[in-house]
């Protein structure tokens, strides 16, 4: 014989509406809050990976130089066209011929290198020749004819 309190009924385990808004709204947060240092993160070694090809730019153009007595007239010229890591071209100016304008300048006017220029627009792909413009305190430049690389707003 069975008893009606031996036979209870299971009903199968889920979740409520509430706890499925309660979850997506932690998700939510807790993905606002990370994602800003992810963006940082990625930024930064962006610009780590910018500074090492100029770097390594520097060293094939120094080979270039001792190779064939005279800087290129184009990184092309020398086989050793690059991208930065936003996906353009490395920017390249010999200091022999250049045009006034063309020329990087730092916060006094002053030219930065007296052998050639070579910097990656940054993040923003906009740049100006000063320094002191907005739109190049983000790019990542080669200073004092390579005794700086880095971000233009820390030269």
């Amino acid at each position: 014989m069975t008893t009606f309190l031996a036979l209870r009924v299971r009903r199968p385990a889920a979740f409520t509406l509430v706890e499925l808004l309660v979850a997506v709204a932690l998700l939510a947060i807790v993905s606002g809050i990370a994602w800003p240092a992810f963006a940082a993160q990625m930024n930064k070694g962006r610009t780590a990976h910018a500074v090492g090809d100029i770097l390594k730019l520097q060293i094939d153009l120094e080979r270039y130089v001792t190779r064939t007595g005279a800087l290129p007239a184009t990184l092309q010229e020398a086989n050793l066209q690059l991208d930065d890591p936003w996906g353009r071209p490395y920017e390249y100016l010999p200091m022999e011929g250049a045009k006034v304008g063309k020329v990087r300048k730092d916060k006094s006017l002053h030219p930065l290198n007296t052998d050639y220029d070579l910097y990656s627009m940054g993040p923003d792909g906009k740049s100006a020749s000063p320094l002191t413009a907005k739109i190049s305190r983000d790019d990542i430049i080669r200073a004092n004819n390579g005794g700086f690389v880095g971000v233009a707003a820390d030269y």
